[in-house]
C-alpha cells in the first residue's frame, strides 16, 4: 500500500525541507499523511478550483510550489480563499503539501530547470548556502571502519559536488579504561586498553546530523563511541539561491529577450535599458529574485532573469547588467514539471497529474 507520506518522502529526498528559507512554510499544510494515496494533483498555487479539480479526480494529495499557508490563521470560517480551501480539503481528507524555497534552493531545482529550458551550459549555484555544512570526526576499530563508513554514506554523509563516499582516514592508537558496570567491546574492566583505530572524517549538511548520528551509533561497536560534529565556514555549492550558466554562443540582447519570451511562454517581458553588450553569461532566479541582482553583477553576468523586480531595480542596474523580468507565475510554471517528474519516475503506476487550472492572478490586456 502506497501512503501519502511515501510520496512526500521522495519529494523531500530531492528537496529537503530544511533547505527552505527562514520566512517560508514549506511542507505539509493540512491533512493526514498516513492514509493510503489515491492520486496526486500537482500545481503552482492551491486555489478553490484546484481543490475542486482534485475532488473530481478522486485524488487525496495536492502538491503545490507556493504554500497555501504563509501566515498563521486565527480562525477558520471560510472568510477567504485560503480558509475555504482548507475547509474543503479537510472535509474530503485531502492532504495539501508545498515544496517552495526548498525546491528553489535544491540542486537540480527550479533555477536549474529554467537554465535547462534556456539551453545554458556549465550551470552552478549563484549564491551558495553558507554555514550549512558540518564535519563529523569519529574513531573506530580498524575491523569496523568499512561498516561505519558505509552506514554514514548510506544516509547522505560524504557528498561533495558530484562525488560521494568522500572521507579521510588515518590510523592511530586509542586508549580507554572501563569502569565497573561497563560492557566494553574490547579490553578488561579496570585495565588501561590500547586499540588500533581509524580516525574517520567526513562532511554533511547540518540538517542530516540526527540521521548521521543514528547511523553511526547503530553500527559502531563501542558502548561509548567518540565522535564530534564541527561547524564549517565553507559555502555549500550544491544548494542555494539562483544559478549562473553560459549560452553556447554569444547572443544579441534583443534576441535573448525574445528567446526568453518564447521559451517561457511569456506575454510580455519587462527589461532595463539595453547595455549594447553581447550576452553570454546568464544569471537566473525564478520568482522574487531581485535580491540577487548584486551577486549577479559581482559574478560578471551579462543578464539577470527573474520573475519580479521593483521599479528602482531597473534604475539601479544602470548599464552593469541587463535585467529581464518575466512575471512571477511565468518564471515558476516549470515547478509543476519538476514535482510531477519526481512522483511519476519513482511511482510510475501511481495516478499523478499536472493541474489544468491556471492560477495566475496577474492578467494582461
Amino acid at each position: 500500500m502506497l501512503r501519502i507520506k511515501d510520496i512526500l518522502k521522495e519529494i523531500e529526498r530531492f528537496a529537503p525541507v530544511p533547505l527552505q528559507e527562514s520566512y517560508d512554510n514549506a511542507g505539509v499544510q493540512a491533512g493526514n499523511v498516513q492514509q493510503e494515496a489515491s492520486g496526486a494533483l500537482v500545481c503552482l498555487d492551491v486555489t478553490e478550483k484546484v481543490v475542486d479539480e482534485a475532488i473530481d479526480l478522486g485524488y487525496n494529495l495536492i502538491v503545490s510550489h507556493h504554500p497555501l499557508l504563509f501566515k498563521p490563521i486565527r480562525s477558520l470560517t471560510g472568510a477567504n480563499y485560503i480558509e475555504r480551501c482548507l475547509i474543503n480539503a479537510c472535509r474530503q481528507d485531502i492532504v495539501i503539501y508545498a515544496a517552495h524555497t526548498n525546491l528553489d534552493n535544491a540542486y537540480g531545482g527550479v533555477n536549474y530547470k529554467l537554465a535547462s529550458l534556456l539551453g545554458l551550459q556549465n550551470v552552478r549555484i549563484l549564491s551558495p548556502k553558507k554555514e550549512s555544512l558540518v564535519k563529523l570526526v569519529t574513531f573506530v576499530p580498524e575491523s569496523y571502519a568499512d561498516a561505519v563508513r558505509a552506514a554514514l554514506f548510506n544516509v547522505g554523509a560524504g557528498n561533495i559536488g558530484n562525488y560521494d563516499s568522500c572521507s579521510f582516514n588515518a590510523s592511530g592508537t586509542g586508549t580507554f579504561r572501563a569502569s565497573e558496570g561497563c560492557r566494553p567491546f574490547t579490553g578488561a574492566i579496570g585495565e588501561l586498553h590500547h586499540e588500533q583505530e581509524i580516525r574517520i572524517e567526513t562532511i554533511l549538511p547540518s540538517y542530516l546530523q540526527p540521521a548521521v548520528r543514528r547511523a553511526l551509533l547503530s553500527v559502531h561497536p563501542y558502548e561509548e563511541p567518540a565522535y564530534d560534529f564541527y561547524p564549517l565556514q565553507n559555502t555549500w555549492k550544491q544548494a542555494g539561491s539562483g544559478v549562473v550558466g553560459e549560452l553556447p554562443e554569444e547572443e544579441d540582447e534583443l534576441n535573448i529577450l525574445q528567446q526568453i519570451k518564447e521559451t517561457l511562454n511569456v506575454e510580455c517581458i519587462k527589461h532595463s535599458s539595453l547595455t549594447g553588450r553581447a550576452i553570454r553569461e546568464v544569471a537566473i532566479c525564478g520568482g522574487s529574485g531581485a535580491f540577487l541582482i548584486p551577486e549577479a553583477i559581482a559574478y560578471g553576468a551579462d543578464i539577470f532573469i527573474t520573475g519580479e523586480a521593483k521599479y528602482n531595480d531597473f534604475l539601479d542596474v544602470e548599464d552593469k547588467i541587463l535585467l529581464a523580468v518575466t512575471g512571477h507565475y511565468e518564471s515558476e510554471l516549470c515547478t509543476k514539471d519538476i514535482l510531477y517528474d519526481i512522483i511519476s519516475k519513482k511511482f510510475p503506476t501511481f495516478a499523478a497529474q499536472i493541474s489544468k487550472t491556471s492560477s495566475n492572478p496577474v492578467k494582461y490586456i
